[in-house]
This record gives structure tokens, C-alpha cells and sequence, in this order.
């Protein structure tokens, strides 16, 4: 098999070789290059696989490609729309919600979704290098309410094992901590990261193991998918799905139906449908909250309370998300 950082380094970043891979033609790549110099394009070769070749509405593509449409200016669409600097107080670590952090683990991802709302993060402000996440590590301990500690990014699972380990050490030496939490798109657009060696990496750790992958569309679920996600059930992670509601891509009741039911099928929980955050460049994806609004009420209707993921909207300096239809 392939090595995963061979396959992460191989992914694609040319939309014109991408548009070639799917026999699509490449009559707005102007724009595209526009909008790609405005946040970088990456797709993975196994992520490829699963779009509709000579499909320019597929759910997958719509997803990943750069388009003109991301260069326009549109009211209310800022760079930094939950206000994630004014909950920054050191390099690295975000600390919004009572009792648990979130470290800024990298800027890398395996794919670079064009709803982002990091997408005009400055992550090079973020990078603490080892003493600065001693430092993270450190406000940690002198906060005993703080027992969970959230992995984002960027995606976490970009990071080597040997830098998930000394992580990973970091949290086991402080007792106050009974849950490590990771977000990730990786176990659905590069499963082969969850390899042997990352479970033996914590197979044994006796803290709460929770992953929060990120699928939109059934399409994007496969086999390798699959085998990814049942070797992280084997030893302990809890598994749990936020996708973000996009328009064209997952905003019908069919579509909606499918995936919570697949996802189950594949052993994960729902956690969030999040309405879309007004990052700069993302307007073409919104969905209007009463349309929102209307089709979580559908899925009620349709899904059993398990199967059904709360509808969701993040508003800077809120203590919480917002819940919408309750």
C-alpha cells in the first residue's frame, strides 16, 4: 500500500489537470486561477476517484474547485467571521468554551474545502514550535476547568506520528484531562492515514478518544472509508460527523436522508449540520436559515432523534453555538 504521505504529497493543485482528470472542459480557468490565488487548491488522487467524471454539478467537485465567484466582495462575508482572534490568548490555542481548548495543530490539510472559514487564517502566527506548546500546555495546567483538549487545524492528522506522540504525552501527563478530541476531514478524503501505526499510537492511551470526521455527501463515503472507520471504533474513538450545509451540494431532504443513514451504517453518530460562516469568498455556498430551518424540520420528521444532527450556527463571542429550530 502506498504511504500515506506519498499520497498527500502526490494530491492535486492544478485546476487545469484536475479539470483534464475529469473530462470537464476548462472554459472558466481565468477565474479559477484567480480565485486559486486567493487560497490554494489540494485534492487528493482517492477523493478524485469518487467524482462523476463530466459532471460540472457533481457534489464532490463543487467542493473543491476554485471558482470566479470566490474573488467577489459580498456584504457581511469577512476574513475572520468567528472572531477566533479575540479567543486567541497565546500562539496556537483558542479557548472559546468553557471546560475545553482547542489547539491550532498546523494550516495544513489534506484537501482545501473552498467554504473554509480558516481560510484567511493566519497560521503562520500560529505555529508555537515545541516550547510554545509548552506554553499551550502550561495555561492548560493552571486552568482546572479545562478537561478537554480539541486537535484542529489546519487538519491534526496532517501531523507526523512523532509529532502526535509528543502531543499526545503532553496531554497524558495532566490529570485534569479526560478527553482528547480530534477534527478531521482525513478519515474521509485520505483514509489511508489511519494506518498501523497510528493506532498503535493510541491503542493504549486511557483518555476519552473522540474523532470528529467531516463528510457533506454520501458520494464521499466508500470502502477505504469504511476501513479507516472501523479501526478507529476497534480501539475506543468515539466516532461523530459535522458537515457544513452547502448549497447544490447537501441542501435537499434525499441527500440529507442518505448520509445520516450511510454514515450510521459506517458506525458515526451525528454532531452538527452547520449553516454555512460568513467567511469572505464563500457567499455562493449559503444556505438562507429559514431554508435551513426548513429542511432540519423535514429530517425530523423523517429520522429517528439518534440520526438527526443539530442544526447549528457559531456567532463570535457567544459562550456556545447557537441551536437553531428549538
Amino acid at each position: 500500500m502506498t504511504h500515506w504521505k506519498t499520497l498527500l504529497r502526490d494530491a492535486i493543485t492544478d485546476p487545469a489537470e484536475l479539470l483534464k482528470m475529469l473530462d470537464l472542459p476548462a472554459d472558466h480557468l481565468a477565474e479559477m486561477r484567480q480565485a486559486e490565488q486567493l487560497f490554494t487548491m489540494r485534492v487528493p488522487r482517492n477523493f478524485i476517484a469518487r467524482i462523476q467524471k463530466g459532471n460540472p454539478r457533481d457534489p464532490l467537485l463543487l467542493q473543491v474547485l476554485p471558482l470566479g465567484l470566490e474573488t467577489l466582495d459580498v456584504a457581511d462575508f469577512v476574513e475572520d467571521p468567528l472572531g477566533e482572534q479575540a479567543a486567541n490568548p497565546i500562539p496556537g490555542l483558542l479557548h472559546k468554551y468553557h471546560g475545553r481548548v482547542l489547539l491550532v495543530t498546523n494550516g495544513h490539510c489534506a484537501v482545501q474545502c473552498r467554504y473554509c472559514f480558516r481560510r484567511h487564517f493566519e497560521y503562520q502566527d500560529q505555529n508555537p514550535g515545541q516550547k510554545g506548546w509548552q506554553r499551550a500546555f502550561d495555561y492548560i495546567a493552571k486552568d482546572s476547568s479545562i478537561h478537554e483538549v480539541i486537535l484542529s487545524g489546519g487538519d491534526p492528522l496532517t501531523l507526523t506520528d512523532q509529532s502526535l506522540k509528543g502531543l499526545l504525552a503532553h496531554v497524558n501527563a495532566l490529570p485534569q484531562l479526560k478527553t482528547i478530541r480530534f477534527h478531521s476531514r482525513i478519515p474521509i478524503v485520505l483514509p489511508e492515514r489511519i494506518d498501523a501505526d497510528f493506532i498503535a499510537l493510541f491503542k493504549e492511551t486511557t483518555l476519552n478518544k473522540v474523532m470528529v470526521i467531516h463528510c457533506n455527501h454520501p458520494q464521499e463515503l466508500d470502502r477505504s472509508v469504511l476501513k479507516a472507520l472501523q479501526a478507529l471504533k476497534e480501539i475506543g474513538f468515539t466516532l461523530l460527523n459535522q458537515s457544513v450545509l452547502l448549497k447544490g451540494i447537501n441542501d435537499t431532504l434525499p441527500i440529507q436522508l442518505t448520509l445520516q443513514h450511510t454514515l450510521f451504517d459506517y458506525g458515526v453518530l451525528p454532531y452538527y449540520l452547520h449553516v454555512l460562516d460568513r467567511t469572505k469568498g464563500v457567499a455562493h455556498f449559503e444556505v438562507s436559515e429559514s431554508a435551513a430551518k426548513t429542511l432540519h424540520k423535514a429530517m425530523r420528521h423523517h429520522l429517528p432523534g439518534y440520526l438527526v444532527p443539530k442544526l447549528a450556527r457559531e456567532t463570535a463571542g457567544e459562550p456556545a453555538k447557537t441551536l437553531l429550530n428549538e
